[in-house]
């Protein structure tokens, strides 16, 4: 795609504001004076869930609003950034390179494999750029490790141990609808291990086993599975495990939490991408205040960069996909009762 963004500021269309991440783009993009942003989230009036959408959302953070998906396209913008639930991310997209815009689609990329193909298969065809939104990879903690590993400083890659465990998404009723978000933890926790693993090992497992239950909240989330073990082994013989849940009760202070071990033949490394922060208690309760690296703010800028340069991003469609096959293994490996599968071809 060819076009010079350069002497202008960047026309960037938010479309939905199903995923709660939606928010954080719009404020940091609408802070940018190199950026002109406009949002659309026509089905947040018949969303679950008790967050804030649609136009009420936007007049709450001071952003520009338009009805429908279709008025904000005819703005023609530059990119797009697809936060809706998972489901719709394929038409969303689809729809979004036609119209001309490079695009930012939330992870997971898709529900299924065909439709995680077909997003990139159609930016290809329309020569738009296409990058997976997963911020944590851009925390300074992760590159760091990344950087020892590939100059190796840890030897051998044996094994890594990640962990995301956070609390129930109850606010965004879609999350816990198998057919929106496409699984529960499974599906929301597994997928930002799986993509610094990917980065890290540079390697496609060849063995995905996986346990869940629906021990936590059974009864707020009883379509869903809410907590589980998924282990991979690799061709070069080094072994995965990610503990993925929403365990952690209301009453925590934040989310959640993400955590990576890198263990080697020459020594380990210990990832806390969320570990600088303030925590205390005030009248009201538990506080917590990040004060690291805002890992959006950093993501956003490399999606910027590349549209302004027109280069792939990283990570980019295709690192999505590859993250989802992991996804996919994990949940029929778990439907099979933990019997390990292999992973889907990525295209």
């Amino acid at each position: 795609m060819s076009r010079s963004t350069a002497a202008r500021p960047l026309r960037v269309a938010i479309l939905s504001f199903a995923h709660g991440h939606a928010v954080s783009y719009a404020r940091l993009l609408a802070a940018r004076p190199d950026v002109e942003l406009v949002t659309a989230d026509p089905d947040g009036a018949t969303s679950g869930g008790d967050a804030l959408r649609g136009r009420a959302l936007a007049e709450a953070i001071g952003v520009d609003y338009v009805d429908s998906y279709e008025a904000a396209l005819k703005l023609k913008p530059d990119a797009v950034i697809v936060t809706s639930e998972t489901a719709g991310h394929r038409e969303l997209v689809e729809r979004a390179v036609a119209a001309g815009a490079d695009v930012l689609c939330e992870k997971p990329l898709a529900t299924s494999m065909t439709d995680a193909r077909a997003i990139v298969a159609a930016a290809s065809a329309s020569g738009s750029i296409l990058m997976t939104a997963y911020p944590v990879r851009f925390s300074l903690a992760f590159q760091d490790a990344l950087a020892r590993v590939r100059r190796g400083e840890l030897g051998e890659v044996l094994a890594i141990r990640g962990a995301n465990n956070g609390k129930l998404p109850s606010d965004r009723g879609w999350f816990i609808e198998p057919d929106a978000a496409g699984g529960g933890a499974l599906v929301d926790h597994v997928v930002h291990c799986a993509q610094l693993i990917d980065e890290l090992l540079a390697e496609t497992p060849h063995s995905v086993r996986a346990v869940d239950n629906a021990v936590f909240h059974a009864r707020r989330a009883p379509r869903v599975e809410t907590g589980g073990v998924v282990s991979l082994r690799y061709p070069s013989g080094v072994v995965a495990a990610i503990d993925c849940s929403w365990s952690w009760p209301d009453s925590a202070p934040n989310w959640g939490g993400l955590t990576l071990d890198v263990i080697g033949t020459k020594g380990s490394i210990h990832v806390a991408p969320f570990a600088q922060h303030v925590a205390g208690f005030d009248r009201d309760g538990a506080i917590w205040e990040d004060c690291g690296a805002d890992l959006d703010e950093a993501m956003l800028d490399e999606f910027v960069a590349a549209v302004r340069a027109q280069r792939t991003p990283v990570p980019d469609g295709a690192s999505g996909v590859r993250t989802l096959a992991i996804v996919d293994a994990a949940l029929r490996s778990a439907r099979a009762g933990g019997t390990p599968v292999s992973p889907a071809r990525a295209s």
